[in-house]
């Protein structure tokens, strides 16, 4: 009988509304309970790391999962987990959509630094300047009121 193999590494990207930015006190702690629902739903966290606009995330995803699945119920937990952990000027949550890209194993070292580096990385380039970038390396087709709000 066979089996099914798979190697899926995604690049997420997510934002917490602007009144909502993740406060750098609570951000380690914010990144490891989202690596522990990523492995909790099957998949493999190698990377999450951000700034308090926006959020890295590298996955070795599960293919029993849809992408979109994925960040619904990412999103949900995390809402639920800062709103009831730490105390939030207004209600925490993110903004809807969120960008995916496909990477091959030959490119998991260097995606995996990128995001380990945001700090570094942003003393240069803004959220929506890096966004928008990596839209364009994609070639994904998109449209200035459908991003985030930056």
């Amino acid at each position: 009988m066979a089996d099914s193999f798979s190697q899926l590494y995604i690049h997420l990207v997510i934002s917490p509304h602007k009144y909502s930015p993740i406060n750098s006190k609570h951000e380690q702690e914010i990144y490891k309970y989202i690596s522990g629902i990523l492995m909790n739903m099957g998949h493999k966290s190698i990377a999450i790391n951000g700034m308090p606009d926006h959020v890295h995330i590298f996955v070795g995803l599960n293919p029993a999962m849809a992408i979109s699945d994925l960040i619904r119920e990412l999103k949900k937990s995390t809402n639920s987990f800062i709103n009831n952990k730490f105390i939030v000027k207004d209600k925490y949550d993110w903004q809807k959509g969120y960008g995916a890209f496909s990477y091959s194993q030959s490119h998991v070292s260097n995606v995996y630094n990128y995001i380990i580096n945001q700090k570094k990385h942003h003393k240069t380039k803004s959220f929506k300047e890096e966004y928008i970038a990596l839209l364009t390396k994609f070639n994904i087709p998109f449209k200035d009121e459908y991003l985030f709000d930056f």
